[in-house]
């Protein structure tokens, strides 16, 4: 990484005719003839472009469409065969503009634009061809200093107050803001659902996001029986490969009853804890997936998995998931899950933070990380 006069930068992208200037959310974006320059400003702020870890910087748009074709369409239209222009990436920061290498986007988003046949992008990141190293990440990206990282008061509560324990997990750790947000347009739950999944649905009404991001509990609207009218489907896996559910029967729900996991056409299989204890591993679940800061990895031995999480509490609870038996590593403001489901290649882990600052003891552990937002 190195200092670049802006005019020597601009000049990456080709003859001076050639170039055109487009805005890009806070990103500057140049498009010329002989390549791509995108320039962000150096921080670290949810909603900006920014450089994100060491791996990708993001643009938050929405994009220009020659933006767009740029970026999305002219890598594809120009075969494999083809020379690709280089996408050329910097940061400006109080040293001036420094030259952070070439990328090529990784993940997109788009959504369509109604009256048009066209799609806007919304957001993408560009994955740098060469990492950047723990002492030029922070000269580009320095990090805020972490608000208030929620607590695990909850903790202590899970083997009495469990209802207790799951409404202090998702207060906790979803914004503050929605408490005062508008509550969703939803009838209240019914009186016949079981006492845990009315407070849930409850506690969805001002933090929807408590429903699911990767998986999710079915609104009310959603909710359906099977066949023969003994089960109560109530939660999904995103694309459909499996559900959970509650047995139905006239005589009302049980106090706290046993969720039943299906796959497919698969016999139904017990979770390994009641409604109380399965929607407090759902919460944390969801959570680490949807959270703005991630760590990620596979393939993580044993011995690595114990230095990983010696400086985390437990969860006391038995595994979560029939699929993939799952169980979860808390510190404040971070949730970790650990999944055996690679059986002999190792395990898979994967841990969520409300700030980076949540995540960045997780790097000390030597491990080939897929992602490290720390």
């Amino acid at each position: 990484m190195s200092l670049v006069d802006d005019e020597r930068a601009y000049a990456l992208c080709g003859s001076t005719a050639a170039r055109e200037w487009f805005i890009f959310g806070s990103a500057t974006v140049i498009i010329g003839d002989a390549g791509t320059l995108i320039m962000v400003e150096a921080g670290d702020t949810l909603g900006r472009s920014c450089v994100w870890n060491a791996d990708e910087v993001r643009l938050v748009g929405p994009a220009p469409t020659p933006v767009r074709k740029r970026l999305m369409d002219e890598p594809w239209e120009r075969g494999i065969d083809d020379k690709k222009l280089p996408v050329h990436l910097t940061v400006r920061n109080s040293e001036g503009l420094l030259y952070l290498g070439t990328g090529s986007v990784a993940r997109a988003g788009t959504v369509f634009r109604p009256g048009s046949d066209e799609h806007v992008l919304t957001d993408c990141a560009l994955r740098f061809a060469s990492p950047l190293s723990r002492p030029d990440l922070d000269r580009v990206r320095p990090c805020l200093p972490p608000a208030d990282l929620p607590n695990l008061e909850w903790l202590g509560q899970l083997n009495g107050d469990r209802a207790g324990a799951l409404e202090q997990f998702i207060t906790g750790w979803y914004p503050a803001a929605s408490e005062t947000a508008e509550p969703l347009p939803v009838p209240a739950p019914p009186s016949d659902l079981p006492d845990g999944l009315r407070h849930f649905y409850r506690l969805a009404q001002h933090r929807p996001r408590c429903l699911g991001v990767q998986n999710r509990v079915l609104p009310l609207s959603k909710f359906q029986t099977d066949p023969t009218g003994e089960m109560l489907l109530f939660g999904e896996e995103n694309q459909g490969g499996f559900f959970w559910s509650l047995l139905w029967t006239l005589d009302g729900p049980e106090a706290d009853p046993t969720v039943w996991f299906r796959e497919y056409d698969e016999p139904p299989i017990a979770e390994q804890e009641p409604l109380s204890g399965f929607l407090i591993q759902f919460s944390l679940y969801e959570a680490s997936m949807g959270a703005d800061y991630v760590a990620l990895c596979d393939q993580v031995t044993e011995q690595q998995l114990d230095r990983l999480t010696e400086g985390l509490l437990p969860v006391p609870l038995r595994p979560f998931c029939a699929a993939f038996p799952t169980r979860f590593y808390v510190a404040p403001g971070l949730v970790l899950h650990v999944s055996d489901e690679r059986g002999d290649a190792g395990f898979s882990v994967w841990a969520g933070a409300t700030h980076r600052a949540a995540l960045a003891p997780l790097g000390d552990t030597p491990l080939k990380w897929i992602r490290f937002d720390g």
